[in-house]
């Protein structure tokens, strides 16, 4: 993977719309947890929930595939995967 295609990615979930489901732990337990409350959460390097609205985590390269599917396969169509740099969306419901 070049550095152009590389390039750093965020995500975060909107809680309004989560149904629970889980997918994405399945896809991606690193960077996705379902919290107490029966929705998912976001979490850090650090293995902690990110519960702040909007709270984004950075996707780690070897991950970016299982986050996308994630996204892409949520029936909440509340995963949103954008980079960083511009804050455009590349995955999710408002993806182009």
């Amino acid at each position: 993977m070049s550095n152009e295609t590389a390039e750093a990615l965020e995500v975060w979930i909107d809680q309004d719309l989560c149904t629970g489901d889980g997918i994405c732990v399945q896809y991606a337990p690193e960077v996705f947890e379902l919290d107490i409350d029966g929705l998912a959460y976001v979490k850090g390097a650090d293995d902690e929930l990110r519960q702040t609205p909007g709270a984004t985590v950075p996707v780690p390269l070897t991950l970016i595939r299982d986050v996308a599917d994630s996204a892409k396969e949520c029936p909440g169509d509340c995963i949103h995967v954008r980079r960083a740099a511009d804050r455009v969306e590349v995955y999710g419901p408002d993806a182009d």
